[in-house]
């Protein structure tokens, strides 16, 4: 059910894009292009439909969303996500730092270098 609404919520949202993107933010919209006002489907009529498709989609969307809520899976979830519990797995591994010899066992003695002056 949940994948159902899901692409039920993609389709809806593909073809309020594709309203929006048609319509004219100055009236026009679709039959910009027409000259004629006597057509079946004038400038006016084409602006109500696309704007009572736009508002249609939104709040189809809008109740889609809800739906999808509700629906949601809730028995499948685990304690815990998978990531948390190969973190918790996972072994650490041991870091050996390297000896450079600096403060060490093996330093060298500068006091050679002191005497001869």
């Amino acid at each position: 059910m949940y994948q159902f609404v899901s692409v039920l919520v993609i389709l809806v949202s593909i073809l309020l894009v594709l309203i929006v993107l048609v319509q004219n933010s100055k009236g026009g919209g679709l039959a910009s292009n027409f000259s004629a006002s006597n057509q079946v489907m004038g400038v006016r009529k084409t602006a109500d439909f696309l704007e009572k498709a736009t508002w249609t989609l939104a709040g189809s969307l809008l109740i889609l969303a809800f739906v999808s809520v509700m629906v949601l899976p809730r028995g499948q979830m685990q304690s815990g996500a998978a990531i948390d519990e190969e973190l918790q797995n996972m072994n650490v591994p041991s870091q050996e730092l390297p000896d450079f010899g600096i403060g060490g066992e093996e330093t060298t003695t500068d006091e050679t270098a002191g005497d001869s002056l």
